[in-house]
């Protein structure tokens, strides 16, 4: 006898709606709620331009005229030595990266989504000082993206967002 059994696939929408799922992308959900509507604050340096630039490839610029949200990202980074040699030679670096963030309605000004993501990201110094610098270059965009793509997940799952 299977172990697959094909009602069950069937009944697998159902328990989804029972659940309260609804996509983010479809009509009303929190993907089209923000889509183009967010006006992410100005960068100040060149991790927080790197985060903005990621935020507004996902959620799309905002208009000049449309802006119905408002998010509010602050971006830390620390580096920290990894694998050091017993020659005290650095091999091995990590960058750790906070962003906390706060999504406000421009009509109202009440705070829908707020909270904090941190991830970190690695690269070798094993190399020339060139290719260090290339690594290191790499690893804070790819951090950048990371700390970016669990802002915009946070946001569609906010309540507030899909009605």
């Amino acid at each position: 006898m299977s172990l697959f059994d094909r009602r069950t696939l069937l009944m697998l929408p159902l328990a989804l709606a029972a659940c309260g799922f609804e996509p983010v992308y479809a009509p009303g959900g929190a993907g089209s709620a923000l889509n183009g509507r967010v006006e992410v604050s100005a960068p100040n340096t060149v991790e927080s331009y790197l985060l903005v630039q990621n935020l507004e490839q996902r959620l799309g610029r905002s208009a000049t005229s449309g802006k119905e949200y408002v998010l509010n990202v602050r971006v830390t980074t620390v580096s920290r030595r990894q694998a050091i040699t017993t020659t005290n030679v650095t091999n091995r670096y990590t960058i750790e990266g906070r962003a906390n963030f706060s999504l406000k309605s421009n009509e109202t000004g009440k705070v829908l989504a707020s909270g904090n993501v941190s991830d970190f990201v690695g690269y070798s110094a094993a190399g020339s000082t060139v290719s260090t610098l290339a690594d290191e270059r790499d690893a804070r965009e790819r951090l950048m993206v990371i700390l970016s793509d669990q802002i915009v997940n946070r946001l569609y799952a906010a309540p507030d967002l899909s009605k």
